[in-house]
């Protein structure tokens, strides 16, 4: 039995409407929780948020969604249906990866299709060996799922089970691209393959063989699209909440906590006094133990992952070349880790991420117009160029990643642009995300499972962490997983296959809330700090290649690598028949 909170949990209050809070919300709804979810933006989503820019309907956050059955999970707590809510378009391919020897491959997450296109891009042995390396993956998937992502630790000792020598049995502790080399050796493959290593900030070379969960995520388990762009998922969770009963308050800024020796006793904002049983915090780390008025004791200081440059793009015209996801390689692969994770140097041959949600959904621009999203990895603040210093140097890197990407064969780009939005580190210093990135803290093996930033917090009864901040980590899926272990830390862990929901015990709550419409609003204001240092959040962050920057995972050691990045890998489940969740 995993440690609950003690004392009553009648009336929870949830900070934070993003993904993580939303799913907590939920869960707590299901088990007959009275929830009330405090936000301080003006609609729902934390970073998945939408701007609207001139007719172009814009993500601010995540692009990719995987394992969609955990978002699927949240509804089912409180007697919904995903699918009902929310039209999820499987991605064929699900990636497009470009090189710079001008090949190309597409990236299937159904096995037939993927060894065909390994076939013609590679040779019958490549994809022979494709087959295998999708088995060993699908393997090491099912002996991480249970035991080290979804499940909350008191302890590291609650590593020590029969899964742990099975993760050994299958090289999990080895490197990942070693391990990955076993099956493929054309390098591009492996590229392909591997990169996903990236989202928790770790170079392949480096990682953890484990972390080649988030590769099944990505290649096996499917990748989708909402139908309205990513801020549909959030939105419909929000919307889920307040019809089971949730009062949701928005353009809420939370101040402080007021407590009564260990127990918080009220949520106070800037216009209310929110008495409470339970607190659900879900902004960023520092944030979170701002609030709390303390901060737990670490024998090493926090490691944060690499951060992103991002420009949204609104265009009079596209790309053919392009699909909804394209990973474009530069020739550069070892040392432009080392430039990020060591150097704290911005790319010199940069491997880019360009996603184009119109190819898929037209409707989130204007007739005949296209909308971009373009990222480009680049170092933290603690280890690149500070936040000040990107006020100079944003305009000049945005020029300069245009220029490239011309040259890759986006001609015209830089005057195709009708309407764009530029977000730099400064931007997510702005929002009080530490070391000016939105994805948290790094996966090295000591800040991953066990060893993460507990959801229980020390010398407080009552409050539970939820976000990429906490376990399990970062991106959409482990996301929506941290809001779920930290409603389990309240009701305790609910008998599966059903759920607790009691139209009875939540239909009483008072003040439900629709969801408001995304409105249309400056750029400053997307990034617009909650709280008076600023809030960042911890629900989630970008996703794809921007894992280069940053996201999680379940890195092992070597003597270096406790001071390293990992990734903790994303669920897959049963949805349509192919798709990823980011």
């Amino acid at each position: 039995m995993t440690r609950t909170l003690p004392g009553p949990t009648d009336h929870v209050v949830v900070v934070g409407a993003g993904l993580a809070g939303l799913s907590a919300a939920l869960h707590l709804l299901g088990a007959g929780r009275q929830v009330t979810v405090v936000e301080r933006e003006k609609l729902p989503g934390g970073r998945a948020g939408r701007l609207d820019l001139a007719g172009y309907r814009i993500d601010t956050g995540p692009t990719v969604l995987t394992m969609p059955d955990l978002a699927d999970e949240a509804f089912a707590a409180v007697g919904q249906n995903l699918n009902d809510r929310v039209e999820l378009i499987p991605l064929h391919p699900a990636y497009r990866a470009c090189f710079a020897d001008g090949s190309s491959l597409e990236v299937h997450t159904g096995a037939d299709a993927m060894a065909a296109e390994v076939e013609r891009f590679a040779g019958a042995a490549e994809a022979a060996g494709y087959r295998r390396l999708r088995e060993w993956l699908q393997r090491l998937y099912r002996v991480q799922m249970r035991r080290f992502i979804d499940a909350n630790f008191d302890s590291p000792l609650g590593l020590l089970t029969p899964d742990l020598a099975r993760l050994a049995a299958l090289g999990g502790f080895g490197r990942l691209d070693p391990q990955i080399g076993r099956f493929l050796s054309d390098e591009r493959l492996r590229r392909v393959f591997s990169f996903q290593a990236l989202y928790a900030g770790v170079p392949p070379a480096r990682a953890l063989a484990a972390y080649a969960v988030i590769t099944y995520m990505d290649t096996v388990a499917g990748v989708y699209f909402p139908r309205g762009g990513m801020h549909a998922l959030p939105r419909a969770m929000a919307d889920a909440a307040a019809a089971a009963g949730a009062e949701l308050q928005f353009g809420q800024r939370v101040t402080h906590l007021e407590r009564s020796g260990e127990r918080i006793t009220a949520v106070v904002t800037d216009s209310a006094r929110i008495p409470c049983d339970a607190v659900v915090l879900t902004p960023d780390l520092p944030v979170a133990y701002r609030l709390l008025g303390r901060r737990p004791r670490r024998p090493l200081r926090l490691r944060h992952s690499p951060s992103a440059v991002v420009l949204h793009a609104g265009t009079d015209r596209t790309w053919p070349q392009l699909a909804h996801h394209t990973i474009l390689f530069g020739t550069a692969w070892h040392s432009t880790f080392d430039e990020l994770t060591r150097a704290g140097r911005l790319m010199s041959d940069p491997s880019l991420l360009v996603t184009r949600p119109t190819a898929t959904d037209p409707r989130l621009a204007p007739a005949g117009h296209h909308l971009h999203y373009i990222l480009a990895p680049c170092p933290n603040t603690d280890i690149g160029p500070d936040a000040a210093a990107w006020s100079e140097l944003g305009p000049r890197y945005r020029d300069t990643l245009l220029g490239e990407l011309e040259q890759r064969g986006l001609s015209g780009l830089g005057a195709a642009i009708e309407q764009e939005c530029l977000v730099t580190p400064a931007d997510w210093h702005a929002q009080g995300h530490a070391a000016g990135t939105p994805f948290s803290a790094a996966h090295t093996f000591i800040q991953t499972g066990p060893f993460r930033a507990r959801n229980l917090v020390r010398g407080t009864q009552n409050a539970i962490l939820a976000g990429c901040g906490t376990t399990p980590g970062v991106g959409v899926p482990t996301v929506l997983l941290s809001g779920k272990l930290a409603a389990a830390r309240i009701t305790g862990v609910p008998r599966r296959g059903g759920s607790r929901w009691n139209h009875s015990a939540t239909a009483t709550v008072a003040d439900r809330t629709s969801v408001p419409a995304a409105t249309s609003c400056p750029v400053p204001s997307v990034f617009e700090a909650v709280e008076p240092p600023a809030a960042p959040r911890v629900d989630e962050g970008p996703r794809t290649l921007a894992a280069t920057v940053q996201e999680p995972s379940l890195s092992r050691p070597d003597p270096e690598a406790a001071a390293r990045q990992t990734e903790v890998p994303e669920n897959p489940t049963a949805v349509p028949t192919e798709g990823r969740a980011e």
